[in-house]
């Protein structure tokens, strides 16, 4: 990608099947699709949604305060998806593998990531999400309904960690360097993210960026939330934007019970009874009616991890539309965005700790975010053609892992100009050549490892020796003292 792109004639090795489009792939290429199709789709899907050309001009426009001049935004872009997806331990690392086609120093490249504006990230992730969303839907590779007929976003927050004490304010205390903090709005069915709320101060509260969340919001979606999003106005916002919600119970929120609680069902798969009641928040200012809420009370028949025995939810969804019970399983998928966390950290690379300034730090979560988009789109292939149900057999890891491994081939093996093929076939023609390649992946290679089948024996609580700091395990094995 970070070569200049060129128009080339390409070959098919052999003519396509009857259920695959015609695709004029390179003979290397096409070789590298029958051995190892999965990663050449990932690849395939990332040159078409952002390639040199396009991912430019996008930045031209989105750009308020940079410009270019000699360091493009799309080798900005490819130096940095090289970090997160584990290719290159740094920039550093990234930036001496390709020199010669970057074009200017390891400063300068620094100097353009500290000075990237957070509005660029969060439009990168956007630019995504919608080319994401178009292939996701034209394949109909969407996961099962949370609920039917209604589209559901999952909103959190995250914090990134402390960075090294690299930067000259920040030696003098040992107190960790926090470059900033995000909310992050999920889509659940699709498995990609939406958009990306970033924040430059890393104390801000999260309920400080509530207010950028409102144009994000679509009339008829259900939220869901944590406590920390429990509040009159995001309430109000998603209502007067014709939205639901589905948010659980702050402390701090103030309303009137309107009636008992009451219809109490007993939820066997979920451990809980469920029942619930309507309240009224109190608004403050006189003269205005408080919103009207269903107030939904959990109680587990297990204890959550902080010792809490009662759920209380709150949440606008009519009851024609959901029960009591049916909101209480709903919300268990708010954990769907935990996950996607979970992936982005671990699977990918998005907290690198050599970045302190919070705008290259947030930019690295921005394109960590875009290559987990891509992978939802090759997971949404994958249910398409071989159903719904390998979506739990399948592991993240593994297919994030095999495309690692293949991408130095690429590099040094694929010419640039034998990716352009995906730039210029039509998104119908692209779905169509992803689905045939899906079909042929084979699942055994990303199957999740099986699930322990006996419990796990309590762990052993160990002895500390000071007189002994080590012992020699030979020893220990022969039973020697």
């Amino acid at each position: 990608m970070l070569h200049p792109t060129t128009a080339g004639q390409t070959i098919a090795t052999r003519p396509p099947t009857r259920d695959e489009p015609k695709m004029n792939l390179s003979p290397i290429l096409k070789r590298f699709v029958d051995k190892a199709p999965l990663p050449v789709m990932m690849r395939a899907v990332l040159e078409r949604e952002l390639d040199t050309a396009r991912l430019d001009n996008w930045f031209e426009e989105v750009a308020q305060q940079q410009y270019t001049r000699t360091l493009l935004f799309s080798t900005l872009f490819e130096l940095m998806t090289q970090v997160v997806l584990r290719q290159s331990s740094s920039i550093r690392a990234a930036w001496l593998k390709t020199e010669g086609d970057v074009g200017v120093s390891l400063a300068s490249v620094y100097n353009k990531l500290n000075g990237l504006e957070v509005g660029t990230s969060a439009a990168l992730v956007d630019f995504s999400a919608q080319h994401s969303r178009e292939m996701i839907d034209a394949m109909n590779g969407g996961s099962r309904e949370l609920l039917a007929g209604v589209p559901v976003r999952v909103l959190d927050g995250n914090c990134l960690n402390g960075r090294q004490h690299r930067l000259k304010v920040t030696r003098q205390s040992t107190a960790a360097p926090l470059p900033g903090k995000a909310l992050v709005v999920f889509d659940p069915q699709r498995e990609t993210i939406e958009a990306m709320v970033p924040c430059e101060d890393g104390h801000a509260q999260e309920r400080r960026l509530l207010g950028q969340i409102g144009p994000l919001v679509g009339a008829g979606q259900v939220w869901l939330a944590d406590r920390n999003f429990c509040t009159e106005g995001f309430f109000n916002d998603l209502s007067e934007r014709g939205a639901y919600s589905l948010i659980r119970e702050h402390d701090n929120l103030r309303f009137t019970p309107l009636q008992a609680t009451h219809s109490a069902v007993r939820c066997e798969a979920q451990g809980c009874v469920v029942s619930e009641q309507w309240v009224q928040l109190k608004i403050r200012t006189e003269g205005q009616e408080g919103l009207k809420l269903r107030r939904i009370r959990i109680q587990l028949d297990t204890p959550t991890r902080h010792g809490e025995n009662e759920l209380y939810l709150l949440s606008t969804v009519p009851q024609e539309m959901a029960d009591a019970s049916t909101l209480a399983r709903l919300y268990r998928q708010r954990w769907t965005i935990e996950r996607a966390f979970l992936h982005l950290t671990v699977q990918l690379r998005c907290e690198v700790n050599t970045l302190s300034y919070p705008p290259a730090a947030l930019f690295a979560l921005a394109c960590a975010m875009v290559v987990f988009n891509v992978l939802g789109v090759i997971k949404a292939a994958l249910r398409a053609a071989h159903g719904e149900q390998v979506q739990a057999s399948l592991s993240s890891h593994a297919m994030a892992t095999h495309m690692r491994d293949m991408a130095q081939s690429f590099e040094e093996i694929v010419e640039p100009q034998d990716w352009t093929v995906f730039q210029q076939v039509s998104t119908l023609q692209m779905v169509q050549w992803l689905l045939a390649q899906a079909a042929l992946v084979s699942l055994k290679r990303y199957a999740k490892a099986p699930a322990r089948k006996t419990a796990r024996k309590p762990a052993t609580k160990r002895v500390h020796n000071p007189r002994k700091p080590h012992v020699s395990l030979a020893k220990l094995l022969a039973g020697a003292p």
